[in-house]
């Protein structure tokens, strides 16, 4: 006997189950052998493994045509339970704008020029590099891609990592074990998971390890496969660190190696992995570099100001 807890993204529960649960209904009347308790936004479900997965297969499938259709009726539930109307699922729509649904129904999608090329190039390469400026959106959108990744178990893991370079404060000085004294250096990993599932079912996959947030050291020695799997700060990897991470790659999994080639915290004997990465990678089939500038930034109208008084200045 397996149990699972299935969570409603993206969509309004009273759209979801209908008057009266009429519409979750006829889920229930599909699957007689498991127990299902549906509460709010929240599914808990147990019962034979396989059913469960089937169970949730249609719940995702139900969830998807109403993200793009806006509208369901009694029919076209049938439909969907008996396999009758996935060929409604590629007809292209409003929908295929969305990147990824995130908590509380948030559309999220690629908005600037090398956000959306970011994307496109994450369908047909395995790795890619996203160099430039801060305020890009080169780390959410890559954060967006393996969430949505996750979504659609096109991986099984999303592995977060940065290499621990202290850029002015000293690490050791803060409270805490290692754990809470690197937690607030992560934080921007752990803002932007936040705005993209909701927060009992993060909690969830940081507990069982389908999400991992990591130094960088702490790649060393492993193989990471069926992952969708994303180096921050790049710029402050070594150049031994950053060939270390980029040889951990499996056969099935996705890199993106993100940086700003401006801002390196290294001490200055040390060279930056991410600058010599971007010269003798780029030409190799399957790697992609996509290179961020100003007409990216989409904070605060002040930061490509301020981005643009630094140019050509060490800070």
């Amino acid at each position: 006997m397996a149990e699972k807890l299935i969570y409603l993204e993206g969509v309004d529960p009273v759209d979801f189950y209908g008057v009266n649960n009429v519409r979750f209904n006829k889920f229930i009347n599909l699957f007689p052998d498991l127990k299902i308790v549906p509460r709010g936004n929240e599914i808990r479900i147990s019962g034979e493994k396989k059913r469960l997965e089937e169970f949730e297969d249609k719940i995702d499938l139900f969830i998807r045509y109403l993200r793009k259709f806006q509208s369901v009726n009694l029919p076209d539930i049938e439909d969907l339970l008996n396999g009758n109307a996935n060929h409604k699922m590629e007809v292209p729509g409003n929908e295929d704008e969305v990147l990824l649904h995130g908590d509380r129904g948030r559309k999220i999608r690629a908005i600037t020029v090398n956000q959306k090329r970011l994307v496109e190039e994450g369908i047909k390469n395995d790795l890619l590099i996203a160099v430039g400026p801060a305020g890009t959106g080169k780390t959410y959108t890559a954060i967006a891609m393996a969430v949505k990744a996750l979504k659609e178990r096109e991986v099984k893991k999303i592995i977060l990592t940065r290499p621990a370079v202290e850029a002015g404060e000293k690490l050791g000085f803060l409270p805490g074990d290692f754990k809470e004294k690197l937690d607030p250096y992560m934080q921007p990993l752990y803002d932007a998971l936040r705005d993209m599932i909701p927060a009992r079912k993060l909690i969830q996959f940081l507990e069982d390890g389908t999400i991992q947030i990591a130094p960088l050291a702490y790649m060393r020695g492993r193989t990471l496969d069926h992952a969708f799997v994303i180096l921050d700060e790049a710029q402050n990897a070594t150049v031994s660190q950053l060939k270390m991470f980029l040889t951990r790659m499996g056969p099935d999994a996705r890199f993106i190696v993100n940086g700003d080639d401006s801002q390196v915290d290294l001490p200055r004997r040390e060279d930056s992995g991410l600058i010599q990465a971007m010269k003798i990678l780029g030409g190799i089939k399957g790697i992609s570099i996509i290179r961020f500038d100003d007409r990216d930034i989409i904070r605060h109208r002040l930061v490509k100001s301020i981005v643009d008084a630094y140019k050509g200045k060490k800070v």
